[in-house]
């Protein structure tokens, strides 16, 4: 099975596959030539001042796109497209449009001389190889061997006549042997002119595999290092509900227990026609305590996971934290699609603590929300600016609110960004992907 395998690996180069890489080779000429265009816009079109940069700006997608169809349909290989840079104008200095120009300029022209070179070898190992068929035609041929007549003074030597001596003085056979090995290495040569191409399109063409490594490597440490502090988060927010429960609503729950037990004693020593009075007056408070007791437990509900989130959407959940908000909020939410749910469900969050924050220590007037959706280098994500009138001044490395809220968009690799002169205004921008 190995040997077989070992002999159709030997022989491929010889069959269908040469003869698509022969195709696919040559294709790289006239490739070459509409490449060519992209270096002559660049200082040949000094009267035009927009033109040397309009040009390639316009013709290095064009012809990116050209090779990688044709990569694709002659090979069947698919080159990964680059994300397109957004604005347009910054992909002059992107480092993923010189990667395409310097394969349309360099690598293209190189491959297009190669495929001219690689077709010269295959015509004359055929030529050299039909020898046979066409050497008795050559005029001046000389059976003997005979040197050529010399040409007068002032004129050219006769070709044919030198060709039919350079045969006869050097003999027909080496000539065959020659042009055999031409068309045995030929393949060989076209199947390396192919992988040379494919390699280098795969590097210039396609995303930056080494910054993608080091990129994901980044995201990697990043998300190690946040699922770290989501733990501690999580353990801090376990202590902290345990002890809003006890100083909250537990103890609410006990003074209700132990009202309904003195008066359920006391009761019995009042006279009959105080007990009905007296009972009211309990059941009033312990209607009371249950009441705070419930609106407590509903509030730390909602700070664990709140329902209309789930149910609604966040456009509904920012609009209840922005009624509820001790400061006018002016929302704005733009979405067409709902994020997944943990993204949604930091969203919320972040933007329930920065409102806290802002409450607390902004000494603010107003305050303004705005969410949308926008296209990112890896996908869509959420976009969230929060935005206050306060004292500014915020500190984004030692401040523990602001510290919090950056862990919380790291725990989806979002990221936080915060610019807060003294004075004001305040603003937060937050960046969710919008999927997981």
């Amino acid at each position: 099975m190995r040997f077989s395998r070992a002999v159709r690996a030997v022989l491929a180069p010889y069959g269908r596959q040469g003869l698509r890489d022969l195709v696919f080779l040559a294709s790289a000429v006239p490739t070459a030539n509409l490449s060519a265009v992209v270096v002559l816009a660049w200082p040949g079109a000094a009267p035009f001042v927009l033109a040397p940069v309009l040009l390639p700006l316009l013709l290095t997608p064009v012809l990116t796109r050209i090779h990688r169809s044709r990569f694709r349909s002659l090979l069947g290989l698919e080159i990964p497209a680059v994300p397109q840079v957004r604005p347009r104008w910054r992909a002059l200095t992107a480092e993923t449009t010189w990667r395409q120009v310097l394969y349309h300029v360099v690598v293209n022209t190189v491959m297009a001389l190669y495929a001219l070179g690689t077709v010269f070898v295959i015509v004359c190992g055929l030529v050299l190889v039909s020898l046979p068929a066409w050497y008795w035609a050559v005029p001046g041929n000389d059976a003997t061997g005979g040197a050529p007549p010399p040409a007068a003074p002032g004129t050219r030597p006769d070709l044919p006549a030198t060709l039919a001596f350079g045969i006869n003085h050097h003999g027909i056979t080496w000539l065959i042997v020659l042009g055999s090995l031409a068309l045995v290495l030929a393949p060989w040569i076209v199947l390396l002119g192919r992988m040379l191409d494919t390699r280098a399109a795969a590097g210039l063409l396609g995303p930056n595999r080494a910054r993608e490594l080091a990129e994901l490597t980044r995201r990697v440490e990043n998300l190690a290092e946040s699922r770290a502090e989501v733990v501690d988060a999580a353990d801090a927010e376990r202590r902290r509900i345990e002890r809003d429960l006890h100083d909250g609503a537990q103890q609410r729950l006990v003074s209700l227990a132990m009202n309904l037990g003195l008066a359920k004693r006391t009761l019995k020593n009042l006279p009959p026609e105080e007990q009905a009075a007296r009972a009211m007056v309990v059941i009033d408070e312990a209607h009371t305590e249950a009441q705070s007791a419930i609106s407590e437990l509903r509030d730390l509900v909602r700070g664990l996971h709140p329902v209309v989130l789930e149910d609604r959407g966040l456009d509904a959940a920012l609009s209840g934290i922005a009624a509820r908000a001790p400061l006018p909020v002016r929302l704005q939410v733009r979405l067409d699609r709902r994020a997944a749910p943990a993204v949604e469900a930091v969203a919320y969050f972040v933007v329930s603590e920065a409102l806290a924050n802002i409450a607390k220590h902004a000494r603010a007037s107003r305050a303004e929300i705005a969410v949308d959706e926008r296209p990112g280098a890896n996908g869509p994500v959420l976009v969230i600016r929060v935005t206050d009138d306060g004292v500014g001044g915020a500190d984004p490395v030692n401040g523990s609110g602001l510290v919090g809220l950056r862990q919380r968009a790291a725990s989806v690799d979002g990221t936080l960004q915060i610019t807060s002169p003294l004075g004001g205004p305040t603003t937060l921008h937050v960046e969710l992907p919008c999927a997981l």
